[in-house]
């Protein structure tokens, strides 16, 4: 192995130095000093638009606290491009919503539970020629807007995704993490031959609001609601990964951790691509997103 791919690998095993600036060590709203909402402000204040190319739509359900590093980390964006910020409060019953009225952001209240309905709702309220979709429990990267862009606005391009990182945790630790982050990259390779809308995941993903307008998310609580959009997105136009490491997004391991441990998150995950794997060379047939279940 040549010194620069050591060195490469090396730096794949930690991660960013920005990420311990933004990673808060808070534990509720109560405890988030004043200070913080105002120095994200005065950030935000710098960087928001009112006249926005692109709008970054996120949605929250009971994120009082991650919503504040999500926020925070957009509003350290180096971008020319105008953009702005919606939040879709989906109903959470904590004090997500105490956190987004101390913020700069626009917020929305979703009181119909689902990933589909509140971005449905963040897509209408947004202004924007593109949306950009977030998650409430990221971290974004400073160029994340940049790269997701330059990829969306490429002719005949009508949706984008990106990867993403996680943060170690006990049991968890970055190499293991970065060992999984490479055979999830692989897989999305493989399926971005016939069906690259199942690597749109709603934690980086973009694409034009006008043809999404058309389309429309499902209106039910299911899994899948971003991936469901890109298949219906793909009748006008590609979809393109985003490849940059530089708009890599990181979160944290809540999913892997829901497994118990990370042999058993990588066990139930390589299980559960190679069930489907010989369906990835073939184009999904059409079918009405709206209805289909995730069996299907």
């Amino acid at each position: 192995m040549s010194k620069f791919n050591f060195l490469g690998l090396m730096k794949g095993f930690g991660e960013p130095t920005w990420i311990e600036e933004l990673d808060f060590p808070y534990k509720s709203f109560e405890t988030i000093p004043e200070s913080v909402f105002s120095n994200i402000n005065a950030d935000l204040n710098k960087r928001i638009s009112n006249d926005p190319l692109v709008s970054i739509v996120i949605i929250a359900w009971n994120e009082e606290v991650n919503i504040l590093k999500t926020v925070a980390s957009l509003s350290k964006a180096r971008t020319t491009i105008p953009f702005e910020i919606i939040v879709v409060n989906n109903n959470s019953n904590d004090n997500t919503h105490k956190t987004l009225d101390n913020l700069k952001v626009k917020n929305y209240f979703q009181p119909i539970q689902g990933w589909g309905p509140a971005r449905q709702l963040g897509l209408e309220k947004a202004l924007g020629k593109y949306i950009l979709v977030a998650d409430a429990d990221c971290l974004y990267p400073e160029n994340w807007i940049n790269e997701m862009m330059k990829v969306l606005q490429q002719t005949g391009v009508v949706c984008v995704y990106g990867r993403y990182s996680f943060i170690p945790e006990k049991g968890f630790e970055r190499w293991k993490l970065f060992v999984l982050e490479k055979l999830k990259d692989v897989i999305a390779e493989v399926r971005h031959i016939k069906r690259p809308y199942l690597n749109a995941y709603g934690i980086s993903m973009g694409y034009i609001r006008e043809l999404a307008l058309k389309e429309g998310y499902v209106m039910q609580k299911i899994r899948g609601e971003d991936g469901r959009l890109g298949f219906d997105l793909m009748k006008y136009g590609k979809i393109k990964q985003v490849k940059a490491s530089t708009a890599r997004v990181w979160t944290k391991p809540r999913t892997l951790l829901s497994d118990g441990s990370f042999n058993k998150a990588l066990s139930a995950r390589i299980f559960k691509e190679l069930k489907r794997f010989g369906t990835m060379f073939s184009p999904h047939p059409p079918h009405d997103t709206k209805r289909s279940t995730n069996e299907q």
